[in-house]
């Protein structure tokens, strides 16, 4: 278990501490016994220790002097160690030990956060050094809707990781290598024989570049040779076709930095040129230990429980997915020293993780318990649909430029402001900043709020609805306590330290113990890599200050303006914490 200041802002684990203690006593012959603690929104408490009836199913028969669960229950419940943390325990129905928090130590807890900062509140886990495999677009090609979810799924993972004190190691791997760029390179010696005078402005559209490359490809068998021989010299290294790949890349990442930019999103690439050299030495060492065997010309790794084998060799001799991606595993754990390796895709490529997996765990890389470290996980997601409920595409059904989309929701964003009249309110500068701030927050929220292997409907008027579990109406509620406590007049950073937080009322209450269960909230979205959990805490955060506490406790002129003042702070701190893990820019006013 962890150490006391470990857990300062986790209240499940520092429960299950004082039960494992309550355990050990009861049952000291079952030491694999861990306590299973969970929050409840029930009358009876506010967290429950579920262990009675799992406790029972192990010693009933072994001589023991309990009757059944609720015996069971009980003695846990007699033996937990006296805390300031616990108000009351009862138990009930099957032996579930309830827990109801003490008043005066959930206010003790938000006060010591408003002093030492909510990094005090960061989970701790057991993991040091993480790589988030995410966005990953291939060059020449737009980023499309499906990268735009890996880029924004990736970047909350890789953010609350961060938060939680691992080091992430943020990668984009680009498709930057292969058979194209033959094709690619010849049609840019046609246009271009100075490769020289290549520029974004000259090529225009990428996309249709690629596209003319292809037809020209599938066209014309003489290009097509020219092409084939093309990658050849790439891949051998000439100086000519490398320089002109090299521009190609550079026109590509231009493009995608324009996306990355306005979500603020920052990866370091490392394409699948970079782990190129790597290869060969990577299949040595597989076929060193007998894993790789000859079929029908190419070299696979035949894999149990899977009816085709994994490829890791063409028939033609070239490297594929498999191969890079065998080996850029190998790099991460061997190089980059990673103990958990995530990869942000969309679903359809579950079974090709499925098989490299396999085969690292079969090389002898990986742990075949999965509970072990190094770890390896797919973070599979959904489609993104039109409002047709087919895979969403512009009128013309090309795939929708993410640079277009986004700055359409900026637009409309600004629409909206335009439409409550803040430009007689407003500079320039803070309507351009707050339409971004809210356009593009609407974007990822509207993704980040479903679970990630559901499919999800693309609807801007949704998004931007300030009503409703949307970033809009997160923004202004933040907005609103910002208002409050603008408006009170007084100096919050002073109230901070002279001031006393008191959960007398009922909402008080109830929205001081929803901050504190901030901390498990952002553990379960790392443990779980699921960004909708931390969504949910965040809009139902903003659903108890609202209806609970704010319509029932009047805050400005009454005699507790001082404590509200401070619950008011502190749930702003909680929601930008929040903002910031899902990547969104808070605003301060509306």
């Amino acid at each position: 278990m962890a150490t006391e200041e470990e857990n300062l802002g986790n209240v499940k684990r520092q429960l299950a501490k004082l039960f494992e203690v309550s355990l050990r006593t009861i049952v000291p012959d079952e030491p694999e016994v861990d306590p299973v603690v969970v929050a409840c929104a029930g009358k009876f408490g506010d967290y429950q220790c579920n262990n009675a009836m799992g406790l029972w199913s192990k010693i009933k028969g072994k001589g023991t002097d309990f009757k059944g669960p609720p015996s069971v229950g009980q003695a846990i419940m007699k033996n937990l160690p006296k805390s300031e943390i616990i108000e009351s325990c009862s138990v009930a129905g099957p032996g579930f030990v309830n827990v109801v928090l003490s008043k005066k130590w959930i206010a003790k807890s938000i006060q010591k956060m408003l002093i030492d900062g909510i990094e005090k509140w960061a989970p701790q886990l057991q993991i040091k050094r993480a790589v988030v495999d995410f966005s990953s677009p291939n060059i020449a090609k737009e980023m499309h809707v499906g990268h735009l979810r890996s880029t924004i799924i990736g970047d909350t993972l890789a953010r609350t990781l961060e938060f939680s004190n691992v080091e992430v190691l943020r990668r984009n791997h680009v498709g930057d290598w292969g058979t194209q760029f033959g094709m690619l390179i010849e049609f840019l010696f046609e246009k271009f024989p100075n490769v020289e005078e290549v520029s974004e402005t000259a090529i225009g559209d990428l996309q249709a570049f690629y596209k003319a490359s292809k037809q020209r490809f599938d066209d014309d068998p003489a290009f097509k040779e020219r092409a084939q021989q093309a990658v050849v010299r790439l891949q051998g290294g000439e100086p000519k076709y490398r320089n002109a790949w090299l521009k190609i890349c550079e026109i590509s990442r231009k493009e995608f930095h324009m996306v990355y930019e306005r979500l603020g999103v920052h990866l370091e690439e490392r394409g699948e040129s970079f782990y190129n050299p790597y290869i060969p030495g990577v299949l040595k060492e597989l076929g060193d230990l007998g894993l790789i065997e000859e079929s029908q010309g190419a070299r696979v790794i035949v894999l149990e429980g899977f009816n085709i084998p994994l490829i890791v060799v063409k028939s033609d001799g070239g490297y594929n997915y498999a191969s890079t991606d065998l080996t850029a595993l190998w790099y991460r754990l061997n190089e980059e020293k990673a103990d958990w390796i995530i990869y942000v895709t969309d679903v359809g490529q579950q079974q090709h993780f499925d098989m490299f997996f396999k085969a690292a765990k079969r090389a002898g890389w990986l742990p075949t318990d999965d509970a072990l470290k190094p770890k390896v996980t797919h973070v599979g997601f959904g489609l993104v649909l039109g409002e047709d409920g087919k895979r969403f595409r512009t009128r013309s059904s090309e795939v929708v430029r993410l640079v277009d989309l986004l700055d359409e929701a900026k637009d409309r964003s600004k629409t909206a402001l335009l439409e409550r009249g803040k430009a007689e309110e407003w500079t320039e500068k803070e309507l351009d900043q707050t339409a971004e701030a809210v356009g593009y927050s609407a974007v990822k929220y509207a993704d980040l709020k479903n679970n990630r292997l559901t499919n999800y409907t693309f609807d801007f008027d949704q998004m931007l609805n300030d009503k409703g579990n949307t970033a809009v109406y997160l923004l202004y509620a933040h907005a609103r306590i910002c208002s409050i406590i603008r408006k009170s007049g007084r100096n919050i950073e002073e109230l901070k330290k002279t001031g006393e937080i008191v959960l007398d009322h009922t909402g008080e209450r109830e929205l001081g113990l929803h901050l504190l269960q901030f901390s498990e909230n952002v553990e379960e979205t790392c443990t779980n890599l699921l960004p909708n959990v931390l969504c949910e805490y965040l809009y139902n955060l903003s659903e108890v200050f609202t209806k609970k506490f704010y319509s029932n406790c009047q805050v400005v002129g009454s005699p507790e303006e001082t404590s509200r003042l401070l619950l008011c702070e502190a749930t702003a701190i909680v929601m930008r914490k929040c903002f910031n893990l899902l990547g969104i820019e808070p605003v301060y006013k509306i």
